[in-house]
C-alpha cells in the first residue's frame, strides 16, 4: 500500500468528539483519521493495535464491523450530513490482522431523501479487500439528533 494524501482533504472533528471510531477524546477508542479523497468518498489508513484482537494476530469481527460502518458514516458525513446507521451488512472475505496497516475506502451510492446508501472495503498492503460492507444510513438534523432514543430510522 502506497498512500497518497496529496489530493485529500483531512475530515474536520471536534476536540471533545467521544466517538469510539474516530474521537480523538476518547483514549479507549480506535481514533480513526478519514480524509475525503477527490472522487467525494473518504479514505482512512490505520493500523489497529492488538487490543481489538479476536483470534491473536486478527481484528475481532465486531471491530471489522465498526471499521466498516464507520467508514461509511464518514462518506455521508463528507457529503455535509449527519446519519445514523439504518441497515448493515458485512462480507468477511479475510481475517484482517492486527498491527498491520490496513486501508479504508467508502463512498456513498445512492441517496433519496433522508437515505443514504454507502458501501466500504477495508484493503491490506497489496490491495487486497479484506472485508467489505454496505449500509443505509439515515440523516439527522441536530435537533432530531439530540433526542435520538425516540427516532424512528425505519421512515
Amino acid at each position: 500500500m502506497k498512500p497518497h494524501f496529496d489530493h485529500m482533504t483531512p475530515l474536520a472533528h471536534s476536540a471533545q468528539n467521544r466517538c469510539f471510531g474516530c474521537g480523538e477524546a476518547n483514549m479507549q477508542g480506535l481514533r480513526l483519521e478519514f480524509f475525503q479523497a477527490p472522487d467525494g468518498g473518504v479514505v482512512c489508513p490505520a493500523a489497529i493495535p492488538e487490543d481489538f484482537e479476536g483470534h491473536p494476530g486478527y481484528l475481532h469481527g465486531g471491530i471489522i464491523a465498526t471499521l466498516l460502518d464507520e467508514t461509511m458514516s464518514k462518506s455521508v458525513r463528507a457529503k455535509g450530513l449527519t446519519a445514523m446507521t439504518r441497515h448493515l451488512e458485512i462480507d468477511f472475505r479475510r481475517p484482517v490482522p492486527s498491527c498491520s496497516p490496513i486501508r479504508m475506502e467508502g463512498s456513498v451510492t445512492r441517496s433519496e431523501g433522508r437515505k443514504h446508501w454507502a458501501e466500504a472495503h477495508i484493503l491490506d498492503g497489496d490491495g487486497k479487500v479484506l472485508a467489505q460492507g454496505k449500509g443505509l444510513f439515515v440523516a439527522v438534523t441536530p435537533k432530531l439528533a439530540e433526542s435520538v432514543s425516540k427516532l424512528d430510522l425505519s421512515k
